[in-house]
């Protein structure tokens, strides 16, 4: 299974040849963790690998529910959706992202950008779409009470705890995929700041017990981050594109409002009133007055932080269109300047013709009858 065309062969276990063949070799690890499954010897660990652990069967009105909880050994589970996130980051981008490149011809800096936005687009589409459904058929969006009410909310759902381990593969999938990448010194930074907070807010509501709020919150991001890479994908095809920022812009402060109010409705009042107040490390309630701070705070900071960032892009983007603006009004009142009419032999200066060298023309000598 090759990802990469191989123009040139490299030595075994070197940096060139892993970040060339890095997609093969997960591959190869993830079918081994599979065949793991055909033999009763191994099985029971491939299946830690694959299978969500820390099932708890329930009696519902609606039959035998079987819930999840979360423990050390999702750790694996992890481990084996980051392998399957590396692959399907490299088929994305050899069969799609590099074909259309090839088409752009865009430069180095803004290569690496259409890559990162190609990628991002996909994920924040699939995840939107994901949460979305989940948000829908677990009925939070009709019952917003239920963010709060009866918490901790120790046990999960399949789709639900699947859901944050996937978002946890992939964030920390980024990481390795800046080196396979060869992502510039330059981005870095930039890249590892925004992976650290996503893993930090992904991982504080999972293992806080959070998950219903925090569902709701990475549908609001992930709705407005893939419109923005959304407009930066157009843009990069044709620059005249801008009013897609604008819109996106919108969103953008619409998302920072409705993350602020609900976490203060849901932390700062819902919890607050709630009866189970107290520190119980065995049944999942981390509902004191300092975390509850804590989270606020976190959340309070990041958003601050985005929309500090955003602030500092749109007026970045309003000094380039005044530039542009001053630029056009400049060329169109320039006078433009009329050219001297020339004879064949030369030009006139000052009533004598000159020859194109700037010299006088030599006179025709009369031949003698």
């Amino acid at each position: 299974m090759a990802f990469r065309r191989r123009n040139k062969s490299y030595p075994f276990f070197s940096q060139e040849f892993l970040i060339q063949n890095h997609a093969d070799i997960v591959f190869s690890l993830v079918i081994f963790i599979l065949i793991g499954l055909m033999f009763e010897a191994t099985a029971k660990t491939a299946i830690l690998f694959i299978q969500p652990q820390y099932n708890v069967s329930t009696l519902s009105p609606e039959g035998e529910v079987t819930l999840y909880q979360y423990g050390w050994r999702d750790c694996a589970t992890i481990l084996f959706y980051l392998f399957i996130t590396i692959i399907l980051h490299a088929v994305v981008q050899e069969y799609i992202l590099d074909k259309v490149n090839r088409r752009l011809h865009l430069s180095k800096s803004k290569n690496t950008k259409f890559n990162e936005s190609g990628q991002l687009c996909v994920f924040h589409l699939v995840s939107s779409v994901w949460s979305l459904y989940i948000l829908i058929t677990e009925g939070y969006l009709l019952h917003p009470s239920s963010l709060w009410e009866n918490y901790p909310h120790v046990h999960l759902r399949f789709q639900v705890k699947f859901f944050y381990l996937t978002q946890l593969a992939y964030w920390l999938h980024a990481l390795p995929e800046l080196y396979f990448q060869k992502v510039r010194k330059e981005e870095i930074p930039r890249q590892l700041k925004y992976i650290c907070l996503y893993l930090l807010h992904i991982s504080a509501a999972y293992m806080l017990n959070l998950s219903r709020v925090g569902l709701v919150l990475l549908f609001l991001q992930y709705v407005s981050e893939l419109g923005f890479h959304i407009a930066r994908l157009f843009y990069f095809t044709d620059e005249s594109h801008q009013k897609m920022f604008d819109l996106w812009a919108v969103s953008f402060v619409f998302t920072r409002m409705v993350t602020l109010t609900l976490m203060f409705l849901a932390v700062g009042f819902g919890l607050a009133r709630a009866e189970n107040q107290g520190l119980d490390w065995e049944m999942g309630n981390f509902n004191t007055v300092l975390i509850r701070m804590t989270v606020l705070l976190l959340v309070c900071l990041t958003q601050s932080w985005l929309l500090w960032k955003f602030i500092r892009f749109q007026l970045r983007r309003w000094r380039e269109f005044r530039h542009e603006q001053a630029a056009r009004k400049k060329a169109a009142t320039k006078p433009a300047v009329r050219p001297l009419k020339r004879d064949s032999l030369g030009h006139h200066e000052n009533g004598v013709l000159k020859a194109e060298n700037g010299a006088s023309p030599r006179t025709k000598k009369i031949k003698a009858p």
